[in-house]
């Protein structure tokens, strides 16, 4: 068969994009064994986790402009044959440096989320991207739930290296539906890249590009918050176990499904920016009730756990219509908007995570993690409101 020369189904840009996600949590169950296994540390062997994300958000820099430099198809080709070999790599690793470098090889993998935002952008206008990016963040968030239990099962099953021979069928799996349905996207003619990269100052002076990045980033900050604190409040609070916990941290992505659902069926009725609005209102209304509650001396599991879902039907509201939003900005660097915008969140959840771990202890923990969750949905709310304003000054963009 020769290879696609049309736009992909959605069905293709889920999976590539699922699949980064399974890349980051899917092993966790296994950490405690590795360390074991190679006999070292466990906090050398945690680098998996910590580097990598470090490795992503760089990553990510260069990915977007390499994307609207070479095309989206080729770039995305290349980066799931990296991933399946690095894949291989981690699974035959006889040592923890030379797993550590495959590792980190591994995390090319994020050119699925980045390069898949620019081709819904190449596909649909603002309000049409936004509401297919509902659908995809709705299937992609179970992705979340379902990795740590499927690479629990493989570890007890088969021990920690199958999570890793997962890695490379599955990517084998999606670098050949990529091959055959991911025509490309791009239409603008190539320049050197680096004549891309002198136009990102165009794309960082804009205040509806920043705002939208801020809105985005602060966004998905409330929910490194949640997932940083939340073991800490169910230990010391509440006595869970760690399988009620995952239960726990499973609701904030119901809530999450259950905002982009609506996205996906109302961004095109209404405009996206309404949602996300909205979504930053119910973000923000979580955090203060639970807060409120507990400064009362009326907390409880169901009020904690209760503010997550708000903040995460908050950010199923809000998370598609700002990716949509920021890609159209200049819609000609799709994929360095995307790249960009991807880096500042992963640095910004990097610095909330390690605050939170400082600030929160066992006495305080609900009251630092509501608060902190509450910081975060605010500055998102009145970034929002801020793109609001300059969309009414400036006008919108268009569906070019």
């Amino acid at each position: 068969m020769r290879p696609a020369k049309t736009p992909p189904h959605l069905v293709t840009l889920i999976l590539g994009s699922a699949l980064g996600v399974l890349s980051l949590n899917m092993f966790l169950p296994s950490l405690a064994r590795m360390a074991e296994d190679f006999d070292v540390e466990y906090g050398l062997v945690n680098l998996s986790v910590a580097g990598y994300l470090a490795m992503t958000a760089v990553l990510q820099l260069l990915i977007g402009p390499l994307s609207d430099r070479f095309g989206r198809r080729p770039v995305l080709l290349s980066a799931m044959a990296i991933f399946v070999l690095a894949s291989i790599g981690c699974a035959l690793a006889s040592s923890i440096w030379v797993f550590l470098l495959f590792r980190m090889m591994q995390g090319v993998v994020i050119a699925a989320s980045v390069v898949s935002l620019a081709i819904v952008r190449d596909m649909y206008p603002p309000a049409e991207a936004a509401s297919r990016l509902g659908y995809i963040g709705m299937s992609m968030a179970l992705a979340p739930m379902l990795g740590p239990m499927l690479g629990g099962a493989l570890d007890m099953a088969f021990g920690w290296r199958a999570s890793f021979v997962f890695y490379t069928l599955a990517g084998l799996a999606v670098l050949g539906l990529i091959w055959f349905d991911l025509g490309e996207t791009s239409r603008r003619a190539s320049q050197s890249l680096a004549q891309q990269l002198s136009e990102l100052p165009e794309l960082a002076a804009s205040r509806r590009f920043r705002g939208y990045v801020l809105c985005l980033g602060f966004s998905v900050g409330g929910f490194y918050t949640f997932i940083t604190g939340a073991p800490l409040v169910a230990a010391a609070w509440f006595d869970l176990v760690p399988a009620q916990l995952g239960l726990g941290i499973g609701i904030i992505t119901g809530g999450f499904m259950v905002g982009n659902l609506v996205t996906g069926r109302m961004a095109t009725r209404t405009d996206p920016l309404n949602l996300v609005l909205a979504g930053r209102c119910s973000a923000v209304l979580g955090p203060f009730l639970g807060l409120g509650a507990f400064l009362l001396g009326q907390g409880s599991v169901l009020v904690f756990f209760g503010a997550a879902i708000l903040l995460g039907l908050g950010n199923g509201l809000t998370l598609a219509s700002v990716n949509a939003g920021l890609v159209s900005v200049r819609p000609h660097l799709a994929g360095s908007a995307s790249g960009l915008s991807g880096a500042f969140t992963v640095a910004l959840g990097a610095v909330l995570t390690s605050g939170v771990g400082v600030l929160v202890t066992p006495e305080n923990a609900p009251f630092a993690v509501l608060g902190t969750m509450l910081v975060t949905s605010t500055t998102a709310l009145i970034a929002s409101l801020y793109v609001r304003r300059i969309e009414r000054l400036e006008g919108a963009p268009g569906p070019a």
